[in-house]
C-alpha cells in the first residue's frame, strides 16, 4: 500500500515528467532550430537570467501565500507560455515568454524541493527513520521520473523532424568545422540543421503544449496540500515584504551555503553545455538536427536510471563517493571532447558522451538537491531559492558567452568550475560528518504510530518555512 507522502511524490514527479517533456525538448533544439542571430540561445539566457533575479525574492512569497502545490501549478503555466512562443518564434515572442518562464522556474523548483523535503521528513517520522534517508530516496524517485522526460521529449522531436524529406548529407569539408577544432561562432551557419518545414514545427510544438497542460491538470487534481495549515497561518500573520525578500540573502551568512556556490553553479554550466554546445557543435554539425533528439534520449535514459539508482545507493556509499564518481566522469568527458573530431562513421561515440554525462548529472541533481534539504532544515524556501539563483547564474553565463567564445574556451571554463567544486564541496561534507545537522522532525520518531498519524499535518506545519 502506497502511503500518502509517497503518493504525492509520485504524482508531483509525473507532473514534472510531462512538463519537461515539452520544455526539455524545446531547450535541446534552440541552438539548432532558432539560429537567426543566436535567437534561440539568447532566449535560454533570458530564461535563466529571469529565473536568477526572481529567485532572490519570489519563491518565499509565492510558497508562503499559495502553498507548495498551487505554486507548482501556477509555475507550470509559465512554462507552457514558452511553448506558445515557439509557435511563431521571433524576438517579440520568445523573449517575453522567456521572461515569464524564468519567473515561474524560480518558484517551481523551490516549491518542488520544499514539498519533497516536507514529505520526506513526515514519512521518516511516521516510520521511525532518519528524515535525510527518506529525502534522499524521494529525490532519487523524483529525478528518475523527471529525467526520463528527456527521453520522451527528444523522441517526439526526432520522430517528427525525421519526416522532413529535404535532409542533406554532411560533406567532408563541413566535418572539419565540427567539435573543438572550430571556433563555431558563425551564427548564420546552420550546417545540416536547415529549419524543418513549418508544418512539422507546429506539429511538434502543439504536442509540447498538450503535455504541458496535462502536467498542470495532474498536479492540480491529485496532489495534496501537505502545508495547507502552514500557509493559512502565514496569511493570517503576514511578515513584512522586505523580511521575506531578505530571507534569501540572509542565508548567505551561512558559510556552508557559500562553499556550495561553485558546486551549484557548475550544475548550471554542465547542463547548458550539453543542451547548447554539444547538440550544436557535435551532433547537429556532423549528423543533422534530426539526430539531436536521439542523442539526448540517450542522455535522458542514462540520467533517469542513474538518478533512481544513486538515490538508493547513497545510503550505503554516502554522498561523497557519488560526487567523486560524477567529477571523474565529467573530467574524462571534457578532456575527450577537447580532442575528439566528430565522425559520422563512428556513430556510437555520439551516444557514449551523453550517456556518461547523464550518469554524472544524475549525481549533481539528486545529491545536490538532497544536500540542500539536509543542511538547511530551517528556511528551506530561502535555501532552495539560493540554489536556483546560483544554478541559474551558471546557465545565464554559459548561454550568454555561447555566441562569442570559442568552444575550446567553453570547455576550459567548465573544467575550471569542476576543479573548484572538488575543492569547496569536501569542506562542507567533512563539517557535516563531524557536526550533523539536526532534523526538526526526527523527534516524532519516538512517538507511537497512532500519535504520529494524528499529528502528521501538525508536524509538517511546524517545520519552519
Amino acid at each position: 500500500m502506497i502511503g500518502r507522502n509517497l503518493k504525492n511524490v509520485l504524482v508531483v514527479s509525473l507532473g514534472f515528467l510531462f512538463l519537461f517533456t515539452a520544455f526539455g525538448g524545446l531547450q535541446s533544439l534552440q541552438s539548432s532550430l532558432n539560429t537567426e542571430q543566436g535567437m534561440g540561445v539568447a532566449s535560454l539566457s533570458v530564461i535563466y537570467a529571469s529565473m536568477n533575479l526572481s529567485a532572490m525574492f519570489l519563491p518565499p512569497i509565492m510558497i508562503k501565500n499559495l502553498g507548495c502545490k498551487w505554486t507548482i501549478v501556477v509555475s507550470m503555466a509559465c512554462y507552457v507560455s514558452y511553448s506558445f512562443g515557439n509557435l511563431y518564434p521571433s524576438w517579440y515572442t520568445l523573449i517575453p515568454t522567456s521572461v515569464i518562464l524564468g519567473l515561474g522556474g524560480s518558484t517551481l523548483w523551490a516549491a518542488k524541493c520544499s514539498y519533497l523535503t516536507l514529505a520526506g521528513n513526515a514519512h521518516g517520522a511516521q516510520e521511525g527513520r532518519k528524515g535525510s534517508e527518506v529525502i534522499n530516496q524521494y529525490f532519487g524517485i523524483f529525478f528518475f521520473m523527471f529525467q526520463s522526460s528527456t527521453v520522451w521529449g527528444n523522441l517526439m522531436s526526432s520522430l517528427i523532424f525525421g519526416q522532413d524529406p529535404d535532409r542533406v548529407d554532411v560533406s567532408a569539408e563541413q566535418l572539419q568545422t565540427c567539435g573543438a577544432a572550430d571556433c563555431g561562432l558563425d551564427l548564420n551557419v546552420t550546417h545540416t540543421s536547415s529549419r524543418p518545414p513549418q508544418k512539422l514545427v507546429w506539429t511538434l510544438v502543439g504536442c509540447y503544449i498538450g503535455v504541458g497542460l496535462l502536467a498542470m491538470l495532474i498536479v492540480a487534481v491529485f496532489v495534496d496540500n501537505i502545508d495547507q495549515e502552514q500557509t493559512s497561518q502565514f496569511r493570517g500573520n503576514r511578515e513584512p515584504l522586505w523580511q521575506t525578500v531578505l530571507a534569501t540573502f540572509r542565508r548567505l551568512r551561512d558559510w556552508r551555503l557559500v562553499m556550495l556556490v561553485p558546486l551549484t553553479m557548475y550544475s548550471g554550466f554542465e547542463q547548458s553545455f550539453l543542451a547548447g554546445e554539444y547538440t550544436k557543435n557535435y551532433v547537429t554539425c556532423a549528423l543533422g538536427i534530426h539526430f539531436v533528439g536521439f542523442v539526448m534520449m540517450c542522455f535522458g535514459a542514462s540520467n533517469s536510471l542513474c538518478s533512481y539508482l544513486f538515490g538508493r545507493l547513497a545510503r550505503y556509499t554516502g554522498r561523497a563517493a557519488l560526487f567523486l564518481l560524477a567529477a571523474v566522469l565529467n573530467f574524462g568527458c571534457i578532456m575527450a571532447l577537447l580532442f575528439w573530431r566528430p565522425d559520422p562513421d563512428a556513430l556510437a561515440v555520439f551516444f557514449v558522451f551523453p550517456a556518461l554525462w547523464g550518469m554524472a548529472d544524475a549525481v549533481w541533481q539528486t545529491q545536490t538537491n538532497a544536500l540542500y534539504g539536509i543542511l538547511f532544515t530551517k528556511e528551506k524556501e530561502a535555501a532552495f531559492a539560493n540554489y536556483r539563483v546560483w544554478e541559474s547564474l551558471g546557465f545565464v553565463i554559459a548561454f550568454a558567452y555561447s555566441t562569442f567564445l570559442c568552444l575550446e574556451y567553453k570547455l576550459y571554463i567548465l573544467l575550471f568550475f569542476l576543479l573548484l567544486t572538488t575543492v569547496t564541496y569536501p569542506i562542507v561534507e567533512y563539517h557535516e560528518y563531524k557536526n550533523p545537522t539536526p532534523n526538526p522532525v526526527e523527534e516524532l520518531a519516538y512517538k507511537s504510530h497512532s500519535q504520529v498519524e494524528a499529528d502528521d499535518i501538525k508536524a509538517v506545519a511546524e517545520t519552519p518555512l
